[in-house]
């Protein structure tokens, strides 16, 4: 790489023990120059065990170090916004943690004022990198499907155990202060922003969202329908470009179920292709009856893809295919999915 992407890191939650923070190390033309915690032990002890050169004690110092170019926000979503508008403020790229805000009008904020700033602006939705959906996107490209006809997104998983439910990992999922929903409005955004880049962005979505089990606030079950545009990637004459246009899809989501199950399934003239999106399990392709399974492993640190897309772009190779006005049209559907949802 012509020039090394170095790295602040603002939290040291559990997504940067091995999804990411080694992920920032091992990319090439990447290096974690240092991190920074509301809590300043956390910060040391976590530059300790991962070998980072140093900590900060707060977020304005690490912000003013010259010797930073990025900063990679892994924080609770309720700060994801005054975050990256601090980091632009001071002239660094950003690289947010998903959801990327509590509602849309944050996240248009953020893209606003990092393009007043010019500085790129990326959110990790890491899936838009990873080699299997690579390949998901691969054999679209090649219509080994035929015409494409729908999507199907599928997740029912029991209630917690009362002792998760007692944790700190589940209480901050749950408070819609903190995270901006529930569980569908942390996790699901995942799966649906794959679907952006697959098949394009969703429109005309409509939703009904409630809570059944009442064993916390938010959402516990969403049911929605969209219809996709077609993707956007690639310029023209790149027969990707258009891929998913006129597909409807639907979701039904249940965190309060007597079984555990989760599948996205697209539906063509000719087949089927399902995977998932939380498990590193085979892809499934069906073509004229006939199936076929296709194990892509994840790498160790999954963001690391997305990392090393990022570090191209920084060196004009290439973009990063999450970029904030993607993921900002992530977050305007989850809000209308979760529209219906009664006060």
């Amino acid at each position: 790489m012509d020039r090394t992407l170095r790295w602040g890191l603002i939290g040291c939650g559990d997504v940067t023990e091995v999804k990411s923070g080694p992920a920032l190390q091992r990319a090439e033309g990447s290096q974690l120059v240092a991190v920074a915690s509301r809590h300043p032990e956390r910060a040391a002890d976590w530059a300790r065990r991962h070998g980072v050169p140093r900590w900060h004690a707060s977020v304005d110092e690490l912000l003013a170090a010259p010797d930073i170019d990025a900063v990679y926000i892994a924080t609770h979503p309720d700060s994801h916004c005054g975050l990256t508008l601090r980091a632009a403020a001071a002239g660094k790229a950003v690289l947010v943690e998903k959801p990327m805000a509590l509602d849309p009008a944050e996240c248009l904020r953020m893209v606003e004022a990092c393009r007043a700033a010019s500085v790129p602006l990326w959110v990790a939705y890491y899936r838009r990198a990873l080699p299997r959906f690579l390949a998901i996107r691969q054999a679209l490209a090649g219509e080994a499907l035929g015409a494409l006809r729908a999507v199907v997104v599928r997740q029912f998983r029991p209630l917690p155990s009362t002792e998760r439910q007692a944790s700190q990992a589940h209480r901050w999922r749950v408070d819609a202060a903190r995270s901006g929903g529930g569980l569908f409005f942390e996790a699901a955004c995942h799966g649906l922003d794959a679907l952006d880049w697959l098949l394009g962005p969703l429109e005309q979505v409509q939703g009904l969202a409630a809570n059944q089990a009442g064993a916390w606030a938010p959402e516990d079950i969403v049911a929605g329908t969209w219809r996709h545009a077609g993707s956007d990637e690639g310029g023209e004459g790149d027969p990707y470009r258009g891929t998913g246009r006129g597909v409807v899809g639907s979701v039904l989501w249940c965190h309060a179920a007597g079984i555990e199950e989760e599948s996205t399934e697209i539906v063509g003239s000719r087949g089927r292709l399902r995977w998932s999106v939380n498990r590193c399990s085979p892809i499934e392709l069906t073509v004229d009856g006939r199936t076929q399974l296709l194990p892509i492993p994840d790498p160790p640190h999954v963001h690391q893809p997305l990392v090393q897309a990022i570090v191209h772009e920084w060196n004009g190779l290439g973009r990063c295919p999450s970029t904030g006005e993607s993921a900002l049209r992530t977050a305007r559907v989850m809000a209308q999915l979760l529209a219906g949802l009664p006060a």
